[in-house]
């Protein structure tokens, strides 16, 4: 697929560059506002190349993924990504430049533009994911032998992770508490950042690199989807200020504000600020967030950390800290943090819970608003990861993590591995019996049913008596509100009642295990408890069984 196009004269300066050339590579920190990488990039420079790197990692189409998308990304965030994109190339142009996007393995397309056009400095934003780790390094290696200046600064985050866990003796702080103890205030804070560029050099001569504009999702090779099934969420820098402009206009809600409470089952309006995709891909600085907050901090009294707002972003940062130094931080099997636990591997739970097939409204309302929206509220995320594990279902957290890593349009890898980890007990918060139920916690809030009515409108029609439990309806009323249950809307895939207990059971055993071991349980210890698991249950099975034969058999 090419997606060559002629260069306007204005945006390209067409002579062989002469002077001094810096490229800025964009990833995430898709904004101009507080970009120390992009002000570095211009300064004392005679052209500037702005360039984003379509990568196929994450953009090109796969047909065997169980959404649209690429392999690794579902269509909401690859849309939200190219808008944001298109947002910060009208950015660019109105200073006198343009972005400049290519295609192909990052690294090796960074290298080439290195060569071609004679770059003397290369300024990106510091990341600490493992897969950019790993660019950057191959990166960083090629310019430092080519004697080309790398300015990589932190700015994604309100502190430098390797700087909390220098302090720490070497180890990430592991509790929200001793992170705060050790982070204090951020250096940066008490000075007024640069949030405002008035220009920037021109793009130099850009040879023999093909580039293109900002491509559509067809030209990515994606069908067209109609705009009502995609999120309401539009990406980019622009859209990120409207937002927290709008979000810290309400000052009695912003010094309110407070973590865990909250309304998940609003949608109309709903009952956060919803600037985490823009804090995930950048196009809203978190330093700049936080001194916003900071000023109106200042005038009324508030919440304070962890549950205020100020207190989320804190939140953001302790985990990414905790992931950049915990090797394996994404999985079970390695990862020094997390408890080990025999997980179900099974398919058509995961399917179930994957497509809202659970046969529980609020459960399923939630996942369809995942799928169409690609965002909840936190404590809808809560609920549904906690049915899938440890509450109901007793699938792999990793499984469900990667439907959210897929699906969430602010999927961010430290952040939803780390609520995983959380939600599942596998580590940070360890008090499995506390558990969601899947019909009393909707209904708190949500009495009525709107919420369920809205993403499941099969069920739109049910009584509000029935709508978090349609299978207790008599038959009667199923047919007065068309929807039959085991029909027109699937029954139960569990008893809540008895598998949250099964679950209590076996999180418990796993516990007992873990801490006979000291943590260093085995493959094989895995095995034989998932073996004594899965009697037990059989057990179980067997004697409710005889209990329900009639006297006499």
């Amino acid at each position: 697929m090419a997606l060559s196009f002629s260069l306007s004269p204005s945006c390209l300066n067409t002579s062989m560059a002469s002077g001094s050339a810096s490229l800025m590579w964009f990833r995430k920190g898709l904004r101009i506002h507080d970009n120390p990488a992009l002000e570095f990039a211009s300064k004392g420079s005679n052209y500037l190349f702005p360039v984003f790197v379509i990568d196929p990692h994450y953009m090109e189409s796969d047909p065997n993924a169980f959404s649209p998308g690429s392999t690794r990304s579902g269509l909401n965030r690859i849309r939200f990504l190219l808008e944001s994109l298109v947002d910060i190339d009208l950015s660019l142009k109105k200073l006198g430049s343009r972005l400049l996007v290519l295609k192909g393995e990052p690294s090796q397309v960074l290298i080439r533009c290195l060569k071609e056009w004679d770059v003397k400095r290369l300024c990106f934003e510091y990341d600490t994911e493992p897969y950019y780790q790993d660019l950057d390094a191959k990166v960083k290696n090629y310019a430092s032998a080519a004697g080309i200046e790398v300015f990589s600064p932190v700015s994604h985050t309100l502190f430098s992770p390797s700087d909390i866990i220098q302090k720490n003796g070497g180890k990430s702080p592991l509790s929200y508490q001793s992170f705060m103890k050790i982070a204090g205030q951020p250096s940066w804070a008490s000075s007024p950042l640069s949030t405002v560029i008035t220009s920037l050099p021109p793009v130099g001569s850009l040879r023999s690199c093909e580039i293109s504009e900002v491509p559509t999702i067809k030209e990515l090779g994606y069908e067209d989807i109609k705009q009502e099934e995609l999120t309401p969420f539009r990406g980019g820098e622009s859209e990120a200020l409207k937002r927290l402009t709008e979000a810290i206009r309400d000052k009695e809600w912003v010094a309110k504000f407070e973590k865990p409470k909250g309304d998940p089952s609003a949608f109309l309006r709903p009952a956060t600020s919803v600037l985490s995709p823009y804090l995930k891909f950048g196009c809203l600085s978190s330093r700049y967030f936080y001194q916003c907050l900071q000023d109106i901090y200042k005038n009324v009294q508030h919440t304070s950390p962890p549950v205020s707002l100020l207190g989320q972003l804190l939140w953001r940062d302790f985990f990414y800290t905790v992931a950049f130094g915990t090797p394996n931080f994404d999985q079970m099997r390695g990862n020094r943090i997390c408890k080990q636990i025999p997980w179900k591997d099974n398919d058509e739970l995961l399917a179930a819970w994957r497509e809202a097939r659970t046969g529980f409204p609020w459960i399923d309302a939630i996942m369809v608003q995942l799928c169409q929206w690609g965002w909840m509220h936190h404590l809808a995320r809560h609920s549904v990861a906690c049915f899938l594990t440890r509450g109901d279902l007793f699938v792999h957290w990793e499984k469900g993590r990667d439907v959210f890593e897929r699906l969430l349009i602010d999927s961010d890898w430290a952040i939803n591995n780390g609520n995983w980890l959380w939600l599942s007990c596998s580590s940070f918060f360890y008090q499995y019996n506390r558990i969601y139920s899947p019909i009393s916690f909707g209904k708190k809030y949500d009495p009525n049913g709107d919420y369920i009515r809205h993403f499941l409108p099969v069920l739109k029609d049910m009584p509000k008596e029935y709508i978090y439990e349609p299978w207790t309806a008599p038959q009667s009323i199923q047919i007065r509100a068309n929807c039959i249950i085991g029909k027109d809307y699937p029954k139960p895939v569990v008893s809540h009642d008895s598998a949250s207990k099964e679950c209590k059971g076996k999180m418990a055993q796993a516990y007992a295990l873990n801490q006979k071991l000291n943590g260093l349980v085995s493959e094989e210890d895995l095995r034989n408890l998932r073996r004594k698991l899965d009697e037990e249950q059989k057990h179980e099975v067997k004697t409710k069984r005889q209990r329900k034969l009639p006297i006499g058999n």
